[in-house]
């Protein structure tokens, strides 16, 4: 519920990081708290791809795993996270997997012993595509445009037949 992911496993993750003296919970503890843009969702291939060589590992995320359905054959995985997509849970769990909540995993490994702690990318948000100056020559930052048409952001200052070119 709400609750659990706001108000209980910031407790619990603070009482480990101030019990235990593994860097693996204060590292929990501080992503708990950060802003949703710097909890990105990491899909099951991504997770798949980078537990490829730690086998009998559990990984770990603080945010959402989501399904991508690029990926056929989905491995067996323990996966704990904040939360899991409806189509994410079914085929991790179809596969002979494992979904985990980050307060069973602390039951499971208090020092995030065997576990290999991931993030999703960061900068694949739609938003980070128009950051920088959009216009200037070797800027590929997308121009916030109200249509893709001939007259819009086309013509002067891109041909040399409108005028100019930069």
């Amino acid at each position: 519920s709400g609750a659990l992911l706001t108000v209980v496993l910031p407790q619990l993750y603070r009482f480990l990081a101030r019990r235990t003296n593994a860097k693996f919970n204060k590292v929990v503890l501080k992503r708990l708290f950060m802003s949703r843009v710097n909890r990105p969702p990491m899909s099951i291939s991504r997770i798949a791809r980078n537990m490829k060589n730690a086998t009998g590992k559990t990984a770990v995320l603080v945010g959402t795993v989501t399904d991508d359905v690029r990926l056929n054959e989905v491995p067996k995985l323990t996966v704990a996270a904040l939360r899991f997509t409806g189509a994410a849970r079914a085929r991790i769990v179809k596969a002979g997997g494992t979904c985990l909540t980050l307060d069973q995993l602390a039951l499971k490994a208090p020092k995030g012993s065997n576990t290999v702690l991931l993030r999703g990318p960061k900068n694949a948000r739609e938003a980070f595509k128009h950051f920088g100056a959009a216009g200037v020559p070797g800027s590929h930052a997308k121009p916030y445009v109200r249509s893709k048409g001939r007259k819009f952001e086309r013509a002067r200052g891109r041909r040399a037949s409108r005028g100019f070119k930069v």
